[in-house]
C-alpha cells in the first residue's frame, strides 16, 4: 500500500488520461469508481490497481464487501481527496477508483446475438447491456455509431454486466456478415413488422436494435431476414431503446 497526496503524480495524471477514449484505447484500461460495481464484479473481472481515500476506508472499514475488494487489491494506493478530485468523473467523488484492463472481445455464435447499431447515448447503451445479462443474452455487438463502451455513463447504467457479457465491436459490418451466416437476423422498426413472439421460435438468433432518432440503418435493413415490432396502443409513436430491448429480452425468453 502507497500512499498519494498530489494531484501531480504520475498515477493520478495517468487516470485523467483515462477519462478520454483515445488513452483507453491507446493503453487498454479504463476505470470504474461506483463501489457496487467494482465489488459485484469481482467474480467475472479482477482490477489491476485500486485507489481509495481514509474517509472512503474508514466509511467502509466494517464492510465485507470492502474487506472483499481490498484483498483482490495488488496495487493499492490511499490518495488524498484533492488527488480523487483531480481525475473523477463525479460531481461528488465516491472515494474509490478500480482500474481495469479493456476486455477481450469475443462472441459465441452458438447462441443468439443483439446488435446494436447507432445507438450512441450512453446511458441507453449500458441499460441495453444491464437487460441483456438479465435475460440471460450474453453476446452483444456494438458498430462504429455506438458510445463507448468504457465511457463512465455507459458503465453506470450497466453496472457489472460489462464485465459479465460477451460483447464486440463492429466496424463496416464485418461481424454482422459473419453473424447473418450462421443465424436469422430479425431487426426491430415501427412499420412493416411482426409481432415479437416469433422469436420464441428460433432458438438461435440476431436481434438488431437502432436509434430512436434515425431507427436501423438502411443497410442492414436490406440484409435481414424479417422485421419485428412490439404493439403499442397506438397513443405514444415510439419507445425508447432501451426499454424497447428489455420488453423483446423478455418476450424471447419467456416461455
Amino acid at each position: 500500500m502507497q500512499t498519494i497526496t498530489s494531484k501531480d503524480n504520475e498515477k493520478i495524471k495517468f487516470l485523467r488520461k483515462l477519462k478520454l477514449k483515445k488513452y483507453r484505447e491507446k493503453h487498454n484500461k479504463f476505470f470504474v469508481e461506483n463501489f457496487n460495481i467494482i465489488k459485484d464484479s469481482l467474480e467475472a473481472e479482477k482490477f489491476s490497481s485500486l485507489y481509495v481515500t481514509e474517509n472512503f476506508i474508514n466509511k467502509r472499514s466494517k464492510d465485507d464487501g470492502w474487506r472483499s475488494v481490498s484483498e483482490k487489491a495488488g496495487e493499492y494506493y490511499v490518495i488524498s481527496e484533492k488527488a480523487n478530485k483531480s481525475f473523477s468523473e463525479l460531481d461528488t467523488p465516491s472515494g474509490i477508483c478500480a482500474v481495469y484492463a479493456r476486455r477481450k472481445e469475443k462472441i459465441d455464435f452458438k447462441s443468439s446475438v443483439v446488435y446494436l447499431n447507432n445507438i450512441s447515448d450512453p446511458g441507453n447503451l449500458g441499460t441495453i447491456f444491464r437487460s441483456a445479462l438479465a435475460f440471460n443474452f450474453k453476446n452483444i455487438v456494438v458498430d462504429e455509431g455506438c458510445a463507448d463502451l468504457y465511457n463512465a455513463k455507459t458503465i453506470n447504467a450497466a453496472k457489472d454486466s460489462i464485465f459479465k457479457l460477451n460483447i464486440a465491436r463492429d466496424k463496416d459490418l464485418k461481424i454482422f456478415k459473419k453473424i447473418k451466416e450462421k443465424m436469422k437476423v430479425f431487426t426491430t422498426g415501427l412499420e412493416g413488422g411482426e409481432d415479437i413472439n416469433i422469436l420464441k421460435n428460433n432458438k438461435l438468433f440476431c436481434a438488431v436494435f437502432g436509434s430512436e432518432s434515425g431507427g436501423v440503418s438502411e443497410e442492414i435493413r436490406e440484409k435481414s431476414d424479417k422485421f419485428i415490432k412490439i404493439k403499442m396502443s397506438g397513443e405514444m409513436e415510439s419507445l425508447n431503446v432501451a426499454v424497447a430491448a428489455a420488453i423483446i429480452f423478455y418476450e424471447a425468453r419467456a416461455r
